[in-house]
């Protein structure tokens, strides 16, 4: 009497992602919470935590959306400060991309008490674009004081 075959071990596929996706700690792929229209939590007084990163990154995509011309600055108006909002503004359309931009995992800097600066990566197509800003605490808010893209 033959011996019984094994059946093969099932394991989960991948989502079959475009390459710019990003990895956590644990090899899970992590996305925003929404795609287009991002929805913005608070930024907490101490950011920087994992947990803290993730609204950070929040708040970059949604200015990579608008300097792509997908999103309107009204809706980030009150997360800048009145100076870094006109320049927004004034900015316009600065990231030319076909298909929405997509921002990887802000690298973050604490250059003193009461300062964050970030870098993010944002996919745009063939080529990715460097989109840095600085937020400042102003009471118990943090707002973009500054922001360039490259």
């Amino acid at each position: 009497m033959p011996k019984p075959v094994p059946l093969p071990r099932l394991a989960s596929v991948p989502p079959a992602d475009p390459p710019y996706d990003e990895r956590d700690g644990g090899g899970h792929v992590t996305r925003p919470g929404t795609y287009g229209a991002l929805a913005l939590a608070p930024i907490p007084r101490r950011a920087a935590t994992p947990m803290d990163e993730r609204r950070l990154r929040g708040l970059g995509q949604a200015l990579a959306e608008i300097l792509a011309g997908r999103r309107p600055p009204e809706t980030v108006q009150d997360r800048l400060t009145e100076r870094a909002y006109r320049e927004l503004v004034r900015a316009g359309k600065m990231i030319d991309t076909e298909r929405p931009p997509l921002t990887g995992l802000p690298h973050v800097q604490r250059p003193r008490d009461g300062v964050i600066e970030m870098c993010l990566l944002v996919h745009c197509g063939p080529r990715s674009r460097v989109l840095a800003v600085r937020l400042e605490r102003q009471g118990v808010q943090w707002l973009v004081t500054d922001f360039e893209t490259a």
